[in-house]
């Protein structure tokens, strides 16, 4: 559905603003509150309604309000004098006066679920592949049902069709239609053939294996210039569980395609010529160099970024890789004027926004943004946009964590810190994942198991002087002196300047109890 008023156009199915064709960047509370304002215009709208609607029922101030609608009337070159848009009703709420046309979206027609049945002058040219571009390129066949049939084989289309379905949503990825995928239903297909034929780069394959009470999967993901194997799984249940597996088994193999194809990518660019290289090369590189969580790779990771978009200003994913290395700087401190760099961060997030709103990872990216401004709530907004474009990325999911944890909410964070390890347990966020876990139980009071998953945070890939701090607090809170002065060792080395107040900027914990017996471990331990 979209709404024209003025020079504005708003479509609340792709959640965007915009302004005579420009997209307008709104966080999602601030645009939550136009669409509640522009659908409910034949009426004011209560202060209690906007709360139920945009805050979900907690409890915020009129001044969270008024600066909600701030930003609105602002995005729509609107006042609180002129009220030419937004009328206040004192004592009330508010009205949205501006005269608006409804558009209903264009109705598709009707096309056939088989490409088999179209007439053969309509079959499309699939043979020219998908040359043209650098962009990743994959397509999903249909599953072979091993065992005695079952009222169930639909399964092996069903979990094929949900994996396409969800891997189209993927901003980065090219993924070949049902219609054509699916003509590749033969077993033991020639994944080699299927690349020349189809010109994608990727094929993800599978098999399910179905007895009285369980089914078995197993998904393999091929190179299909070589044939090599990138990635493969396996999964069992009980048969009763079958519409659960489906779900499981999609997000896993989302949350491993947006870690194993890139680092696919990245090898592969390595292994050939280097002195050509184009934005998305350079784009897969920068990632590889970013998931190594230290100060050299991240300057790399920024300087290979930063060729993506001159050669590509369009490259809505590498402004969003400048806004993550950017927000490193801050978070973990690389350089010397953190302020700067969480404004780099929160200016190539914008700019990733700009180019292309629905992108996960640019979504991902200003949520984490607000982390490094202690506005938890704007940042808990932007993950969440981020989760409903993207239901199963494990690193926001685990961000959204890392978000409750220090609201205080510790059973939203355990929960979603073990979604995520679930989705992803070789993620280079792993360290992080298992930090939340420790912090979480720090809160709880639960010193035991914090140190445990402390320990396990701090021996992570990639975990950063401030996994080790974590470490030292939950092992200090649990007596282990012993773990303690290995990690302290470990931290001067790497940040010879650590202290509490590096450590609190990074995690800003709204609850002073937590903070006063994490600030105790801290202290006694010379930071």
């Amino acid at each position: 559905m979209m709404y024209v008023f003025n020079d504005f156009q708003l479509d609340v199915d792709r959640l965007e603003l915009r302004r005579s064709g420009e997209l307008i960047s709104l966080e999602p509370q601030v645009f939550n509150l136009l669409k509640l304002l522009v659908e409910r215009r034949d009426r004011a709208v209560s202060k209690g309604d906007i709360i139920d609607e945009v805050w979900q029922g907690r409890t915020v101030s009129d001044a969270a309000i008024a600066s909600r609608i701030r930003l609105v009337r602002q995005a729509l070159g609107d006042d609180g004098t002129a009220q030419h848009s937004i009328r206040t009703v004192h004592g009330y709420g508010f009205l949205f006066v501006a005269e608006v046309s409804v558009l209903s979206p264009t109705i598709a027609p009707q096309v056939p679920d088989r490409i088999e049945d179209l007439p053969l002058t309509l079959m499309p040219e699939i043979t020219t592949g998908l040359s043209g571009t650098s962009k990743p390129s994959i397509v999903v066949l249909p599953f072979q049902l091993l065992g005695a049939a079952t009222d169930t084989h639909v399964i092996a289309d069903a979990i094929p069709h949900d994996l396409i379905q969800s891997l189209s949503r993927l901003r980065w990825l090219l993924v070949i239609a049902r219609g054509t995928a699916f003509r590749f239903r033969a077993p033991d297909q020639d994944v080699l053939d299927i690349g020349k034929t189809l010109g994608v780069r990727y094929c993800l394959v599978g098999t399910i294996e179905m007895s009285k009470r369980t089914i078995k999967t197993s998904i393999e993901l091929s190179d299909t210039q070589d044939g090599g194997i990138v990635w493969s799984d396996q999964t069992e249940s009980v048969l009763e569980r079958v519409h659960d597996l489906r779900a499981e088994i999609v997000g896993r193999v989302i949350s491993a395609l947006e870690i194993h194809i890139p680092m696919h990518e990245a090898k592969d660019v390595r292994l050939g010529a280097s002195n050509n290289l184009d934005a998305w090369s350079n784009y897969h590189l920068g990632l590889q160099h970013m998931y190594r969580f230290n100060h050299t790779d991240n300057a790399k990771a920024t300087a290979l970024f930063e060729r993506a978009v001159s050669q590509d200003p369009g490259f809505a994913r590498a402004f969003a890789g400048l806004s993550f290395t950017h927000f490193q700087d801050a978070f973990v401190k690389y350089k010397d004027a953190p302020q700067k760099s969480a404004q780099a961060a929160c200016h190539y997030a914008e700019r990733s926004l700009e180019i292309d709103a629905l992108d996960p990872f640019a979504n991902f990216t200003m949520g984490r943004y607000f982390w490094l401004e202690g506005d938890l709530d704007a940042s808990a907004d932007w993950l969440d946009r981020t989760i409903k474009l993207s239901p199963n990325y494990a690193q926001c999911i685990y961000s959204r964590a890392f978000t409750e944890m220090l609201r205080g909410n510790t059973a939203e964070a355990h929960k979603n810190a073990n979604n995520a390890l679930l989705l992803s347990p070789l993620d280079p966020f792993q360290y992080g994942m298992l930090g939340v876990r420790s912090l979480s139980f720090i809160a709880d009071g639960d010193f035991d198991s914090a140190s445990i998953w402390g320990g396990r945070a701090a021996h992570s890939p990639g975990a950063h002087y401030l996994i080790s701090m974590i470490a030292v607090i939950a092992h200090s809170l649990n007596g282990n002196d012993k773990k303690v002065l290995p990690l302290l060792k470990d931290i001067r080395q790497r940040k010879p300047d650590a202290c509490q107040d590096q450590f609190f900027e990074s995690f800003p914990f709204w609850d002073p109890k937590t903070r006063e017996l994490i600030s105790g471990a801290l202290q006694r331990h010379g930071f």
